[in-house]
């Protein structure tokens, strides 16, 4: 892939995370989702690729826009499979909490696990640990195997999950173990790309989420130098079903990064549109501008970029279309 294609797909992350933050704190993440959707399959558009959405809004009888399936791009440069999600923590936005980003992750033509909508155990790690951990060990077994690797007392080691009933028992063990946890509200791709990142502080992620965003978080730690581990988990027949029609033959096994986002080049980009971990959010300024917050990378260069924009918003002219066809 070109390394132009980097730059190229930050622009479509910084429209659709301007577009979302004009909902923020509004309490309607449909709106805010459906703007940061409408934002990022529009400036698709401009962007030089034969893509093919494999990580998306749904299927095509569920979404409009950013469908499974659906081609993007201009029809020119490389086949590409392409992963997103225009707005990673709808209810954050809503309530105008933080972590929520607008994301995509481009791979060659077949690289992406075409991951069906449904629950995945994950276990995300940094650079020092990629590659020494397995997601078949008990929890504990794996804390104590992450300490003695990192050098650090148990009591030392952080460990972010999800902050779910679901994860009741896994909790129970963290604390027990007597780890530090910081509980997430929303946001899973941020959450487990938070291990590579040294300065939030995080040593593993833990626990189930969004098989989509597993991907997309794969394809950042890819990126990083990290890991990501999965299990996908079908909560009944019609999710095995889904399964076996996206080509996963076998529900149960454990996913490597190999499978997960291939063994070629991946370029991975986000925009902020509330503060987090990482990113800071759309800042409103004086003189009708917008500050956004990006980090854009690739993973056969493992070069990280981000990027801070100020865009003039009278001049926005498909994010204000975008915009006034809400209200």
């Amino acid at each position: 892939m070109e390394r132009e294609l980097a730059l190229e797909i930050v622009r479509v992350t910084e429209l659709a995370a301007l577009s979302a933050a004009a909902w923020m704190g509004r309490g309607d993440k449909h709106q805010a989702d459906g703007a940061a959707t409408a934002a990022m399959r529009a400036m698709f558009d401009s962007v030089s690729v034969r893509g093919t959405v494999v990580i998306g809004e749904g299927e095509m009888d569920e979404a409009p826009m950013l469908y499974i399936g659906e081609a993007v791009g201009n029809g020119q440069g490389p086949e590409v499979d392409v992963a997103v999600d225009p707005l990673e923590g709808t209810e954050l936005v809503a309530k105008g909490l933080n972590n929520a980003l607008a994301v995509i992750a481009i791979a060659g033509k077949g690289q992406l696990l075409h991951a069906p909508d449904m629950y995945m155990e994950k276990l995300a790690v940094g650079p020092a640990l990629t590659g020494k951990l397995s997601l078949d060990d008990p929890l504990e077994t794996t804390l104590h195997k992450a300490a003695a690797i990192l050098d650090k007392p148990l009591r030392n080691l952080t460990v972010m999950i999800l902050d779910r009933d679901r994860h009741r028992e896994q909790i129970e063990t963290l604390r027990r173990v007597g780890v530090r946890i910081k509980l997430l509200s929303d946001g899973d791709v941020a959450g487990a790309m938070a291990p590579a990142l040294s300065e939030s502080g995080i040593d593993l992620y833990v626990g189930s989420g969004g098989a989509p965003e597993g991907v997309l978080a794969a394809a950042a730690l890819r990126c990083l130098g990290g890991e990501l581990l999965g299990k996908l988990l079908p909560a009944d027949e019609d999710e095995l079903a889904r399964c076996q029609a996206m080509g996963i033959h076998d529900p149960s096994r454990l996913l490597s990064m190999d499978d997960m986002v291939g063994t070629g080049d991946v370029i991975f980009a986000a925009t902020g549109i509330t503060p987090g971990e990482f990113l800071s959010g759309v800042r409103y300024t004086p003189d009708h501008r917008a500050d956004t917050h990006s980090i854009v990378m690739r993973a056969k260069t493992r070069t990280i970029r981000f990027i801070q924009s100020s865009h003039y918003l009278p001049h926005k002219l498909l994010l204000n279309d975008i915009l006034e066809l809400q209200h």
